[in-house]
């Protein structure tokens, strides 16, 4: 499993942001370096992409606050 993380690099600031929505649902296949889910900080939207392609399991479900560098989701 490769783990899906918000990342570090993703918003300046030392604050959190939040899920705004998952691409996929649960279960299905996506594919490296596409967009899967969508976090927003501070009324700025980001994408958060695949690192890797398979089967999708969220672990942190969309409206979840979340921190750079948090474990959102795993693929495998």
């Amino acid at each position: 499993m490769t783990d899906i993380i918000v990342p570090a690099d993703m918003w300046e600031e030392d604050v959190e942001g939040v899920i705004v929505s998952w691409l996929y649902n649960d279960g299905a296949q996506i594919e490296e370096g596409k967009p899967v889910a969508e976090v927003m900080v501070e009324k700025i939207q980001s994408d958060v992409l695949a690192p890797a392609s398979g089967t999708l399991s969220i672990v942190e479900p969309a409206d979840t606050v979340v921190k750079k560098g948090q474990v959102i989701g795993k693929v495998g």
